[in-house]
């Protein structure tokens, strides 16, 4: 494995994700904050795991997808993203993600 390509962080529980028009909605039911994330943000969010496992394959989905942009920048970005989700605890780092259970995506108003 490269110095490039490690496991990638799990979303964590606690964590509910709402996508938008242009971006989306992270709420963190721990910290009761939202986070407001643009098209990119919401991207990454949805390529964590079990989408792709390393942070290669979530790189190369978004080269795919953003193929104006270099992959060096690709990289640079989604690894500051993605340490920024693990600092604010909506992302459980890799060495931790296996031991909890995984994220609710997105909840449904409860019926009355």
């Amino acid at each position: 494995m490269s110095a490039n390509d490690f496991p990638l962080p799990r979303p964590s529980p606690s964590a509910i994700f709402k996508p938008l028009a242009e971006g989306a909605v992270l709420f963190s039911t721990d910290e009761e904050v939202y986070f407001g994330v643009n098209a990119v943000g919401a991207r990454i969010w949805q390529l964590l795991p079990p989408a792709t496992s390393t942070f290669e394959q979530l790189c190369a989905e978004l080269a795919k997808q953003y193929n104006d942009v270099d992959v060096s920048r690709i990289r640079a970005d989604a690894r500051k993203y993605i340490d920024e989700l693990i600092a604010s605890g909506l992302a459980l780092p890799a060495e931790n993600a296996e031991t909890r259970a995984p994220a609710v995506s997105e909840r449904a108003p409860k019926a009355d």
